[in-house]
């Protein structure tokens, strides 16, 4: 059995001479509240081994190369998103609703929104039911769920909602949580993961570890051929979690709360820490994205779950929903100024 060592921070030694510290923790060890006001230092603990980052591909990038790679795969993306599953406006699994806001739990299949093409979505369902005060569907949407993520979305019918929604996203006044199937055995009861996060140019346009070599890469690449969010500075990312069940010796059921809410951050940082979500296609076993987040398997804990383990597991789930369900969400109604709390069950 493997497990997971959240409990000491990591330090990440960077094949160059430029150090960067990530952690992992003990959940216990901050609150969002303390983390602001503290010295950056003040928040680590004390012990720290040290592991090695995956090297660049190269220091000197092709901006057409970047590009070449980006068009291609976002070519198959739009080719996935047509796959969505049409759901009726009657269809809906209607968790909350009042004048001002609908709160609905998607099932996986389904995009959030239509995108470009006009696909299938949760969107247009709730705008057909639920109608707006603008008339304009994309004035409902105030947060998105990836298309394999089942759970709780949240839409304003009001523009004043929408104001007040989109300020309480903003300033990080939302708690949402997850539940997740991990490869492998996670052997501790609560911790955070703190890995910051970039654009990956190596697997665009996904996400990956962000590393001082690998921003280093990007150096003299112009914003106008390679697009600025590719550019952007790293971003750090916490990730929280605590073990609800070990679903038998391979998977361990996880509860998991994003408080920095970064694109991809959960599928990279459990698959940075050797734990990627079952039935993920993308940043699990085999996946189109860098494995491991972007680290070398040498620079993973000893008791993450074995490339073995992880294909077995992704053979067995294949043609699956991946195990990731957005089964809580907490906020003060935009317009009342209530506490609102919901929670629906994972579907696996």
């Amino acid at each position: 059995m493997v497990g997971l060592p959240f409990t000491r921070p990591v330090l990440l030694a960077a094949a160059l001479p430029a150090v960067m510290l990530i952690h992992v923790r003990d959940a216990a060890a901050f609150a969002p509240s303390e983390r602001s006001h503290r010295p950056r230092s003040h928040q680590h603990h004390q012990l720290a081994t040290t592991v090695r980052q995956s090297p660049a591909t190269s220091l000197f990038l092709s901006s057409s190369d970047i590009q070449a790679k980006l068009k291609a795969q976002m070519a198959k993306l739009q080719e996935r998103d047509r796959t969505s599953k049409d759901i009726s406006p009657d269809g809906l699994d209607v968790v909350y609703e009042d004048e001002h806001i609908a709160v609905l739990n998607k099932p996986s299949g389904v995009l959030t929104v239509p995108g470009k093409e006009d696909n299938p979505s949760l969107n247009k369902a709730a705008f057909d039911r639920f109608g707006c005060e603008s008339g304009r569907m994309d004035k409902m949407v105030v947060h998105r769920l990836g298309m394999d993520t089942s759970g709780l979305v949240i839409f304003a019918r009001t523009n004043a909602a929408l104001r007040g929604m989109n300020t309480l996203f903003r300033t990080r006044k939302i708690t949402r949580k997850y539940e997740a199937l991990v490869c492998g055995h996670v052997s501790k009861d609560t911790g955070a993961i703190d890995l910051p996060l970039m654009r990956d140019y190596e697997s665009p346009p996904y996400m990956r570890v962000s590393t001082d070599e690998h921003q280093r890469a990007l150096i003299g690449l112009d914003p106008d051929e390679v697009g600025k969010k590719m550019l952007e500075s790293p971003k750090d990312s916490l990730t929280e979690y605590e073990r609800e069940d070990l679903d038998g010796k391979d998977v361990t059921r996880l509860g998991l709360t994003s408080v920095s809410g970064r694109t991809h951050q959960l599928n990279v940082h459990c698959a940075a820490v050797g734990h990627p979500i079952v039935g993920d296609e993308v940043y699990g076993y085999g996946g189109e994205a860098a494995a491991n987040g972007g680290l070398e398997a040498s620079a993973l804990p000893e008791d993450s779950a074995s490339p073995d383990l992880q294909k077995d597991i992704a053979d067995a789930v294949a043609g699956k929903p991946m195990c990731v369900h957005a089964k809580s969400i907490s906020f003060e109604h935009p317009i009342s100024g209530d506490k609102l709390s919901f929670e629906c069950a994972a579907p696996f």
